[in-house]
C-alpha cells in the first residue's frame, strides 16, 4: 500500500496524462477512500424484510374465511392484499351428457323457436310493404290462373307424300274451288348458291297450250333478217331509225322484243328504256337470235319468260284449271325442258336434275300445294320434246 502512494504522489508530480486523466480519478477516489477507511472504518447495519408468508393449507382458515375484516389485518397482511378485490368461491353444477331423448327434444324446442321468430319476422315485413304501398297506391299483381287450366298438344307437321305429276295435277284441280278461274303455279327450288351471280338461271318457253292471246312482237334487224321477220309475223321491224324514234319518244309499243347479233352494240342507246319495261335483249333468254322467224312465231303463240329469284326458287304459271290434265302435263313437260336448257354450265353433275332441282311443287291460286316426284317429271319433259319437238 505504501508503493502505491508513493507511485501516485510521484505522478502528480509529473503530471502524466494518463494518470491524471478522467478516467483514472474513480480509481484513484476508490483507493484513497479505502486508505482512509483503514484508518476509520464505519459501522454497518443489516437491514432484514420479513418473511413472505406461506400459502394457508387448506384445512387453515384465512383470515377473510375467519371473519376478519382488512382493519384487523396487519400491516404485513396489507402488503401483499393491497390491490386484490374479494374474490368469492363460484360452483358451477356438474356436467352431465344429455341422453338422446333429451337432444330430440331440445332440438324440437329449438326449431320451434325458430320458426317463430321467422313467422314474427315476415309479418313485420309485410306490414311495413303495406304501409309503403298505400300512399303511392301500388297493387301486388296476382296471377290468375283459368280454370281448369287445358294444354293443348303440340301439333306435328305432317310430312306430304311425294306424288307422281297425273295425280298432282287431279289434286290441284280437285282443290281449286274459287269462283274465277285460277292460275295452275309451278314453284321450283333450284340447288344455286344465290350469291354467285353467273349461275342465275333464266330463259322463255312457248307453252304448247297456253293463253292465246295478241301479242305484239318487234325486231330490230335489216337486210334479209328483217324481210323473214316481216314474213314469220312480226308487228315491228326496223333498224337505226326504230332505234332514234325509240330514244327521242321514250315510248315503247310493243310486248316482245327480239334483235340479231349485229344490232346489240348499237341498242344500248336505248338500252335504259328497254330495261324499264323489261325489253332489254338477251342471249340468255333466247331473245338475241339469228332464226329470227322461230323465234316470232314462238312469241306469237304465247311465251312464257321465267327467272330465278333471290332465294334459288323459279315461279311460274303453266295454265289455267279449265285445261284438261293431258294439255297441263304438255305444259309442265315444255317448262321442264326449258328449265333443262337454261341449266348454267358451271353446275357440273352427273345426272340432269341432280344438284340442280331440289324440288318441285304445284298449286293453283287460291288452293295448296303437292309436291311432284323427279321421275315423273323427267317423263313429262321426254314426251314433249318426243311429240312437239321432233315432229
Amino acid at each position: 500500500m505504501a508503493g502505491l502512494k508513493l507511485l501516485l504522489s510521484q505522478s502528480r508530480r509529473l503530471s502524466l496524462p494518463h494518470f491524471s486523466s478522467p478516467p483514472f480519478l474513480p480509481l484513484h477516489r476508490s483507493l484513497s477512500s479505502s486508505s482512509q477507511s483503514g484508518s476509520q472504518s464505519l459501522p454497518i447495519q443489516p437491514v432484514s424484510y420479513a418473511p413472505k408468508p406461506k400459502d394457508p393449507q387448506p384445512d387453515q382458515p384465512t383470515p377473510a374465511a375467519a371473519g376478519e375484516s382488512r382493519s384487523t389485518w396487519s400491516r404485513e397482511d396489507l402488503r401483499y392484499v393491497k390491490d386484490v378485490s374479494d374474490i368469492s368461491p363460484v360452483s358451477y353444477p356438474s356436467r352431465v351428457a344429455p341422453l338422446p331423448e333429451d337432444r330430440s327434444e331440445r332440438v324440437g324446442e329449438v326449431r320451434d323457436a325458430e320458426s317463430e321468430e321467422m313467422t314474427r319476422e315476415t309479418r313485420r315485413i309485410q306490414a311495413e310493404s303495406r304501409v309503403w304501398r298505400k300512399p303511392f297506391r301500388m297493387t301486388a299483381e296476382e296471377e290468375k290462373l283459368p280454370f281448369p287450366s287445358l294444354i293443348t298438344p303440340e301439333k306435328k307437321k305432317e310430312k306430304r307424300a311425294v306424288l307422281d305429276l297425273m295425280d298432282a295435277i287431279r289434286e290441284v284441280k280437285a282443290n281449286a274451288k274459287a269462283n274465277f278461274d285460277e292460275t295452275i303455279e309451278a314453284h321450283v327450288r333450284l340447288g344455286i348458291d344465290q350469291k354467285r351471280s353467273e349461275l342465275i338461271v333464266r330463259g322463255t318457253m312457248a307453252l304448247p297450250h297456253g293463253a292465246k292471246k295478241e301479242v305484239r312482237v318487234a325486231v330490230f334487224a335489216e337486210g334479209t333478217d328483217a324481210d323473214e321477220a316481216r314474213a314469220a309475223g312480226a308487228d315491228i321491224v326496223g333498224g337505226v331509225e326504230l332505234i332514234e324514234e325509240i330514244a327521242s319518244t321514250g315510248k315503247v309499243d310493243f310486248d316482245r322484243c327480239f334483235s340479231t347479233h349485229s344490232f346489240m352494240k348499237r341498242l344500248y342507246k336505248i338500252s335504259k328504256i328497254l330495261n324499264q319495261h323489261g325489253l332489254m335483249p338477251n342471249p340468255k333468254q333466247g331473245t338475241v337470235t339469228k332464226d329470227v322467224t322461230k323465234a316470232v312465231k314462238e312469241a306469237k303463240q304465247g311465251q312464257v319468260k321465267f327467272r330465278m329469284d333471290k332465294t334459288s326458287i323459279v315461279h311460274v304459271g303453266i295454265g289455267k284449271v279449265s285445261l284438261s290434265e293431258e294439255f297441263l302435263r304438255d305444259n309442265i313437260g315444255a317448262f321442264m325442258n326449258s328449265l333443262l336448257q337454261a341449266k348454267p354450265a358451271g353446275l357440273k353433275k352427273t345426272s340432269k336434275y341432280a344438284g340442280y332441282v331440289d324440288s318441285f311443287h304445284i298449286c293453283s291460286t287460291m288452293g295448296p300445294g303437292f309436291r311432284v316426284s323427279i321421275q315423273s317429271l323427267s317423263r313429262a319433259a321426254d314426251h314433249y320434246s318426243k311429240v312437239y319437238l321432233n315432229a
